[in-house]
């Protein structure tokens, strides 16, 4: 515990939810880019947009964002009285959160195989998994704010 961080802890705390507003705005973005790049033909000026788009926001936004959300809650955590460890709360939050993270890995391996036009997924799948991280991060929330448990 790094209790030299309590002074600067609305400072983190701050930063934290600023890193967690533009990694969330990045997940929700990312998969409607790939429900709009599978309407666009492979050979099309378009399409090349699409893996333009899709680099730069995941290299970008997404990447940095979930980078510095992670460390700021780590710092977070780290300050005593932050998280009353004896509670079960952030346990789910903390699955919620692993999840997320792996479905920002499968967001990456999509990516990828978009900018090499192997696109394995159809329109609804894109459609239907772009729901993922809002259920998520209503579990999230609902954790850290309410602390039910």
């Amino acid at each position: 515990m790094l209790s030299s961080l309590m002074p600067y802890s609305l400072w983190i705390k701050a930063l934290h939810v600023i890193s967690v507003i533009a990694w969330m705005a990045g997940q929700f973005y990312l998969p409607r880019l790939f429900v709009y790049h599978c309407q666009v033909k492979k050979e099309s000026d378009e399409n090349e947009r699409f893996k333009i788009m899709e680099y730069k926001l995941l290299r970008y936004i997404i990447n940095p964002a979930m980078m510095a959300a992670f460390l700021f809650g780590i710092l977070l955590a780290l300050i005593p009285g932050m998280i009353n460890w004896h509670a079960k709360w952030w346990i789910i939050k903390l699955i919620a959160l692993l999840v997320l993270t792996g479905y920002h890995g499968f967001c990456s391996r999509w990516r990828r195989q978009f900018a090499v036009d192997q696109n394995m997924h159809s329109e609804k799948f894109y459609r239907w998994i772009n729901e993922v991280p809002t259920l998520l991060m209503i579990i999230i929330v609902i954790m850290v704010i309410v602390q039910p448990f």
